[in-house]
């Protein structure tokens, strides 16, 4: 289900309070809905090719592209400043099943349209079975800096619950080919999948930690409604996962990750050092611009963000003949940009600053301090930064602190 907004105009065109960004970096998002399979705990925005009658895979890049000259057009028209763009994003879905050839035609159209800031970052998603040695060389030709691969576990019987399809066997290949190509590496697992033991998830982390990344993202399993996965559960065919043993895996997870030389910036990403952190991800965590580009992506830009509509046979319509593919819209006020402030800046590690909060919610901090859920030398400071507990129970701190 998409939100819920205001309609969205054909035109695009942003209100006069969206040119309030000065200082922003911007980032563009590309999403690209294909998956060979779809995975029995997933609720992305994502199609099996027999899911997409009368739409091909092969006219997405030409989809994509029409959206990124809409959106250099509806920027100028709107009256926001052009800016280089300091990250890009293919997420999906599985973006390397389209041709790198394309992938790398979608980022020139961007870096024409745009520009790039030197320095770019410029990540892909892909699954270990979605590439090549070659293809990856082809990637680091093609401008891409980054490559994050959905590993998710090393058990065979794990990702057979997951519903993944890629051998295991073949992370450690992609790996040393994306290393060998001039690619940062990111590797992302998941954990809590119905009866993983905690053994198993010790392999994985072991796994992944000799592979020698430079970025790993660690996620809780979330049982998403109207997934197979929630059906499975509801009939009582698998058993739904335990908090405790979660608690337990990314207490896990954090100590070995540490002990290897990460360190945690967002509550679900280690990297090696601040130089190999998700800086895409960082913009939407901090509250940067950035513009989505695809089926059901999101936008923010200035105080405005708006959604697109999700099915991919409606967005090629609409992007095919000059529309704008948005379903909806909204205007953040600032009561919902404290909100998010407070959701977000409080999963990082470098914390919250204190002065935004209401002096009830200030009031909280030094109760979360007695629960050893913050840390009490930067309260102090000025910043409310989460303890190990803090981050096991990090939902109950923003209620804390955003509902007085």
């Amino acid at each position: 289900m998409l939100p819920v907004g205001d309609t969205a105009p054909e035109d695009g065109l942003l209100p006069e309070s969206a040119r309030e960004n000065t200082g922003r970096k911007f980032g563009i998002y590309v999403h690209v809905p294909f998956c060979r399979v779809r995975c029995g705990y997933c609720d992305f925005n994502t199609y099996t090719a027999t899911e997409l009658r009368g739409v091909k895979q092969t006219d997405y890049p030409d989809q994509a592209i029409a959206e990124i000259r809409f959106a250099k057009r509806v920027l100028e028209k709107s009256g926001i400043e052009n800016r280089q763009v300091s990250t890009v994003f293919f997420g999906g879905g599985t973006p390397t099943l389209l041709l790198t050839s394309e992938l790398g035609r979608i980022l020139e159209v961007i870096r024409s349209e745009f520009g790039l800031q030197e320095g770019a970052e410029i990540t892909t998603e892909a699954n270990p079975d979605s590439v090549s040695e070659a293809g990856l060389n082809e990637l680091k030709q093609a401008g891409f800096t980054r490559v994050s691969f959905g590993m998710q576990s090393a058990v065979p019987s794990v990702l057979l619950t997951l519903d993944r399809t890629h051998n295991p066997a073949q992370i450690p290949n992609v790996v040393k080919w994306a290393r060998r190509a001039g690619l940062d590496i990111s590797l992302d697992l998941i954990y809590g999948a119905p009866r993983e033991t905690i053994a198993e998830w010790r392999v994985s982390l072991e796994s992944a930690i000799a592979l020698e990344p430079d970025h790993l993202s660690a996620y809780a399993l979330i049982v998403e409604a109207g997934t197979r996965l929630e059906r499975q559960i509801r009939l009582g065919e698998v058993p739904a996962p335990d908090d405790d043993l979660m608690a337990d895996k990314y207490e896990l997870a954090d100590s070995m990750l540490s002990s290897a030389g990460f360190e945690w910036y967002e509550i679900s990403n280690w990297a090696k050092s601040p130089d190999h952190q998700s800086r895409h991800n960082l913009g939407y965590w901090t509250g940067e611009d950035w513009w989505g580009i695809g089926p059901g992506a999101h936008s923010h830009v200035g105080n405005v963000r708006w959604w697109n509509v999700k099915h991919p046979a409606a967005f090629a319509a609409r992007v095919l003949s000059g529309v704008s593919p948005a379903h909806s819209r909204e205007t953040l006020d600032s009561d919902t940009t404290k909100l998010e402030r407070i959701l977000l800046e409080s999963r990082m590690s470098s914390g919250l600053d204190v002065n935004i909060l209401d002096p009830e919610s200030r009031v909280r901090v030094a109760e979360l301090i007695a629960d050893e859920l913050v840390d009490a030398e930067a309260a102090i400071g000025g910043t409310v930064k989460l303890t190990l507990k803090g981050r096991l129970l990090a939902d109950a701190v923003v209620r804390a602190l955003a509902f007085s």
